[in-house]
């Protein structure tokens, strides 16, 4: 009988000997131990409470993406993932994805100019909303970008302005950070812009196309 209670358990007992107090010197060690001070019913019923544990867990779990679900917007909207290795941005519809595709995001670098003035060069974590939709935008050189660059910063804004740069479309999701096209396409999927989300050409346009002013973006 007993030999039949221990070969029931022991489908459990990765889990089992870290419910059990003790103090072996490796995981092997424990089990045995702890096997050795407990009866055959003791180790059966700390086996079916576990399994019961679980089945409450998943329960749980299901209420919580239902929930999570009837929050999702009805209208599509992006997510960018900044942790994944390589980047990634996806365009979603509920929980329907309708494009996956890698990104660029910021560095995390920091710098800093002999005014005392300091930049860090992130993504924005949290949720933004898309302000406006360019086409074939402009890029607007900040004093930063002069510094990162050992140049001096114009007074003439008109030297500022630098096309092509961005791609032919951008989305503004503010505090002057964007979604928008590069031409480091080799770089895509490497945590390298100054806080902006680069896309390659195409996966841009569909972002761009699916998207308008209010859009919901995710980023995390």
């Amino acid at each position: 009988m007993a030999g039949r209670f221990i070969k029931k358990s022991m489908i459990g007992m990765a889990l089992l000997w870290m419910t059990l107090d003790v103090q072996a010197s490796n995981p092997a060690e424990q089990l045995e131990e702890a096997l050795s001070r407990k009866s055959p019913d003791q180790v059966s019923d700390a086996y079916a409470a576990l399994q019961n544990e679980v089945a409450a867990l998943r329960k749980q779990n299901g209420r919580l993406l239902r929930k999570a679900e009837g929050l999702l917007p009805e209208e599509p909207y992006v997510v960018v993932d900044t942790n994944a290795n390589p980047n990634r941005i996806f365009l979603k519809e509920g929980s329907r994805i309708l494009l996956d595709a890698i990104c660029s995001t910021g560095k995390g670098d920091t710098l800093r100019d002999d005014r005392g003035r300091v930049w860090i060069f992130k993504t924005p974590l949290g949720v933004r909303t898309v302000k406006r939709k360019k086409l074939e935008p402009i890029w607007t050189k900040p004093d930063w970008a002069f510094i990162e660059e050992n140049e001096p910063i114009p007074k003439d804004r008109s030297k500022r302005l630098e096309e092509g740069v961005l791609g032919d479309y951008a989305l503004d999701i503010g505090d002057d950070y964007m979604i928008h096209g590069t031409i480091y396409t080799r770089l895509l999927g490497q945590p390298v812009t100054h806080g902006c989300i680069r896309l390659g050409d195409d996966d841009l346009k569909v972002i761009f196309d699916a998207a308008k002013k209010g859009t919901k973006v995710y980023i995390f």
